[in-house]
């Protein structure tokens, strides 16, 4: 697999044994590195102005100020960093004050580290990784809360190819696994990926993917 170069990654994670080993895996990955490991989000600004991550792996439930607070704050004040969600919990209303919050990515703690490296690296290329049930109850809250928009003064020209990729990132599919699905190459579909941003008009999978539901573009 090939690893993004010089990926900073700070992880806020209350649970030592858990935030030890999500630091051993991102130091001992090629490409990966843990420039802060924080126990809590309080004093959140300095924390991120101090370690200056391109990622960060950030825990739900934490004391102080939660998860999906320093979430919302993070994104606003660095739209360039993306987050990456890491809970135990798949309550519908976390995963969706969590994706309102900007995170880009929302993986179970149980995911295995090789997968987890997976979701750090498709994350900093501008995808949404998440868990299988996870993206299931995504694809459900944005049917249940994105009404459809006319469609009517816009016109999305998508290649069939183009549709094709969009809808596997509908359901939820990582760039590796829809590359595989498509008997194509990673770069391919990071190709087609931002074609589909650019007429959509979009900077990220989660608003490609909530822009495809809400016109029913797939």
């Amino acid at each position: 697999m090939q690893y993004c170069v010089g990926t900073k990654v700070a992880i806020f994670e209350d649970n030592k044994l858990l935030r030890d080993g999500f630091e051993a895996i991102c130091n001992g990955t090629p490409g990966l590195s843990c420039c802060g490991a924080y126990a809590d989000s309080n004093s959140l600004i300095h924390k991120i102005e101090r370690s200056n991550p391109d990622v960060v792996l950030m825990d739900i439930e934490m004391p102080g100020i939660d998860g999906i607070t320093a979430t919302r704050i993070i994104t606003a004040r660095w739209p360039d960093i993306k987050i990456l969600i890491q809970t135990v919990f798949e309550d519908d209303d976390k995963i969706f004050n969590a994706i309102c919050a900007g995170a880009s990515g929302y993986i179970l703690k149980s995911t295995p580290p090789a997968k987890m490296v997976e979701a750090i690296y498709e994350v900093q290329n501008g995808g949404s990784p998440m868990t299988p049930n996870i993206a299931n109850r995504v694809l459900r809250l944005f049917q249940q809360f994105a009404p459809a928009v006319s469609t009517d003064n816009e016109n999305y020209i998508l290649s069939s190819r183009e549709k094709e990729v969009l809808a596997l990132m509908v359901e939820g599919n990582s760039f590796h696994n829809i590359a595989s699905t498509l008997f194509l190459s990673y770069e391919t579909i990071r190709t087609h990926v931002k074609r589909i941003y650019k007429k959509l008009h979009v900077a990220s999978a989660s608003e490609a993917v909530a822009k495809a539901i809400r016109q029913r573009l797939v």
